[in-house]
């Protein structure tokens, strides 16, 4: 009971802290670059032409709504993950101990029996969660046509349930759960496969290696899947009534698969994936403030 309520506490305070990061994030995921571009450097020290960035982007918000605005879906957001560790952890709990002999510990059975363990219960716990995500993705969005639709946490239930049934609090839901699946599955694998074949078993410091192999295997199994996590924000904010949701910011798709093929074709998979250095698409035009529209 104190592990699982520390868990609450530390994934709060983690939540609370990279919520300007995610509000940042979210608003370029939809296209909308309210700043025009700069002639900068990359990291090789060339000149290009670089959108801003994360700190530029954050200040523009801040301009508007103060520094409060940052935190903008912070409320669904906390109860997404306060949510999500209670019903990962009575998953895994009924589930029962993940752990096996040590003589198989090495195993790809292992592996496969603790990643299936695991899939679970991530899966479940992003099932239920998903109808917060949708709404902090949506009060977030709003920023864009300066809407108050999602504000309240109730009423932004009442407003999704009204407007478009149970099925509107899971948009987005099927390109999410592939994403955290393939995710899960690439990175245990690729980690046991250095674990298990590029270490040598005899360093003193094996369990630091591993430790250090797996974090390395997790970033580039989210860097793989990050376009599940793109496809799956949008269709959550897709034609839902907000200006972000809606032409020019987002066409209007048909189907997570029709907004994956869009994106590909346009070579978009990657937007919003770097908060820093990002440079502007060849032949890639960005929407400006609704202001400058008018």
């Amino acid at each position: 009971m104190a592990d699982a309520a520390s868990q609450v506490l530390l994934g709060s305070g983690l939540t609370i802290l990279s919520q300007p990061f995610m509000y940042v994030k979210v608003l370029i995921q939809v296209g909308y670059e309210p700043l025009p571009p700069t002639i900068g450097r990359n990291i090789f020290g060339r000149q290009v032409c670089q959108l801003p960035g994360l700190f530029s982007y954050a200040q523009h918000i801040a301009s508007i709504d103060g520094r409060r605005g940052l935190f903008t879906g912070l409320t669904p957001r906390l109860c997404s993950g306060v949510l999500g560790t209670v019903v990962h952890g009575k998953v895994l709990q009924e589930l029962g101990p993940g752990n096996v002999q040590k003589e198989v510990s090495s195993s790809f059975d292992r592996v496969i029996k603790e990643t299936t363990r695991e899939m679970i219960a991530r899966s479940a716990a992003t099932l239920i969660t998903h109808p917060f995500h949708v709404i902090t993705l949506r009060s977030m969005v709003q920023f864009i046509g300066r809407e108050s639709k999602y504000c309240g946490l109730c009423d932004s239930i009442v407003t999704i349930y009204r407007e478009e049934g149970i099925l509107g609090f899971f948009a987005g839901l099927v390109p999410r759960l592939l994403g955290d699946i393939l995710s899960l599955w690439l990175c245990n694998s690729l980690a046991y496969l250095v674990n298990t074949y590029a270490l040598d078993s005899g360093v003193s410091t094996m369990n630091e290696m591993k430790s250090y192999s797996q974090a390395v295997t997790g970033f580039f199994a989210s860097m793989l899947t990050y376009p599940f996590v793109l496809v799956s924000n949008l269709m959550a904010v897709n034609n839902c009534g907000l200006a972000g949701g809606c032409p020019p910011y987002s066409p209007i798709y048909t189907s997570w698969i029709d907004c994956w093929c869009m994106l590909q074709k346009e070579g978009n998979m990657s937007r919003g994936n770097s908060l820093f250095f990002r440079k502007v698409p060849f032949g890639k035009t960005y929407c400006c403030d609704l202001k400058m529209l008018i």
